[in-house]
């Protein structure tokens, strides 16, 4: 299996290149050059599969050029160590609980998978890594966990200024070590810009052997289609179409979720955004309009410029009627995402985070007759409270001392991170 760009489909290279570099030239994104399709009698008997095996059949067909059964087993069973269970919220709908690994966010399983991959191709080599990564709130705090003291990767984390939860703050900036946490005084797409012209930087990128672990690393990608495996395996015996809601930032689960989908998984799919809406625009319109973003309670969907987009137009060849066919959108401001989670609380006694708000309210609004909902609940509502706070008065409120933790903080311009990278390089 080879992974080719998606703005040049004659630059090839193996799983292990294309985890190590990132980003492909001219800031473009990796993907597998095919879609593998499971056959017809996993779906049929996924009731009897393991998790682990499920993980295994689902991941060994795009990295069997680069990691061997046994290592892939292994990282597998370090990877998929907590539950992710599909929990009856009310009739026909239920919540996908991601959030029961080390830092509470969906983003544990794909950061504690991109991290072994490399720390296995890593140990091959005398080849020290740097992980640069831009977080609007949970990958920083994923990440951060997953790659701390794996030899030979030093990890660079840049996260907005005043737009993360006190609680992803300090899961970034606490551990020290091999972690650097950066606060940037702009929005997360300006991070995002800063990590992209880093990658772009020729001379730097061979300096530091820049790799990254956002979702724009296909290794952080790829585990998290396993997420719509495991509740179709639990629900397929209620013998309905399933629809998942999926609460839409960067857009890397709901690009994970279709590669499941050409893989042969029988759902459909609702991008769930915030008031960040460039999508939901795209799909009204046609017209993909990129823009600067806006800061809402739901603050890991605060993206304008999704970068894996451009994977959803590699998978669909910019189809947009075929996108449809697979994909509806929704837009749920904070008024209603305050307006859920109160709600929710009262008639289900389920407490939500704003995230999976997001994602119920989207449900409400696409479901029929004769189909399931599941929407993705991406974190613990812990991680949120002083969101919940809003809609739930009494529940209570845990203080975080930031004081002891660690962060260099710089503005937006390159110059700036590029001086940043360098002095810690040189020490």
């Amino acid at each position: 299996m080879n992974y080719i760009s998606t703005k040049d489909k004659n630059e090839l290279v193996s799983f292990e290149e294309a985890v190590v570099k990132g980003l492909a030239l001219n800031k473009a994104l990796f993907m597998p050059e095919r879609i593998p399709v499971l056959p017809r009698h996993f779906w049929e008997e996924i009731a009897r599969y393991t998790d682990h095996e499920i993980a295994f059949e689902a991941l060994f067909p795009f990295v069997k050029d680069s990691i061997d059964e046994p290592s892939l087993k292994k990282i597998i069973a370090e990877t998929i160590s907590f539950p992710t269970p599909t929990v009856f919220v009310e009739e026909n709908i239920y919540s996908l609980e991601l959030f029961h690994g080390p830092t509470k966010a969906f983003k544990d399983v794909g950061a504690r998978f991109m991290s072994r991959c490399l720390a296995h191709f890593v140990g091959k080599s005398d080849k020290k890594v740097t992980i640069l990564v831009a977080t609007s709130g949970d990958t920083g705090s994923a990440v951060a966990n997953g790659f701390y003291n794996v030899t030979g990767v030093d990890v660079v984390i840049l996260f907005p200024k005043g737009k993360v939860s006190p609680y992803q703050e300090f899961q970034m900036t606490s551990l020290g070590g091999n972690i650097r946490a950066v606060e940037v005084d702009g929005v997360f797409d300006d991070c995002q810009a800063l990590v992209k012209e880093a990658f772009s930087d020729i001379e730097l990128n061979q300096r530091l052997n820049l790799s990254s672990a956002n979702s724009i690393n296909i290794a952080r990608l790829l585990p998290q289609m396993l997420y719509y495996f495991f509740a179709y395996k639990e629900l397929k015996k209620k013998d309905k179409k399933i629809v998942f809601s999926v609460p839409s930032g960067n857009f890397g689960n709901l690009t994970a979720g279709i590669i499941a989908k050409k893989m042969g998984l029988p759902v459909q799919f609702i991008a769930a955004t915030n008031s960040n809406d460039t999508f939901r625009h795209y799909m009204e319109t046609g017209e993909y309009l990129p823009k600067a973003s806006v800061s809402t309670y739901s603050n890991a969907m605060d993206v304008g410029a999704p970068s894996n987009f451009e994977r959803l137009m590699h998978l669909y060849d910019s189809d947009l009627k075929q996108i449809r066919r697979d994909i509806q959108a929704e837009s749920i401001d904070d008024a209603a995402t305050l307006k859920e989670i109160e709600e929710v609380y009262k008639k289900s006694a389920y407490l939500l985070d704003p995230h999976g708000a997001v994602g119920i309210k989207s449900l409400r609004h696409r479901l029929k007759e004769g189909q399931i909902g599941v929407f993705l609940e991406t974190a613990h509502p812990k991680k949120f409270e002083e969101v919940v706070q809003k809609a739930i008065p009494n529940y209570p409120k845990n203080e975080v001392d930031l004081g002891a933790c660690k962060k260099e903080c710089i503005g937006k311009e390159y110059i700036a991170f590029k001086t940043l990278l360098q002095e810690r390089n040189n020490k």
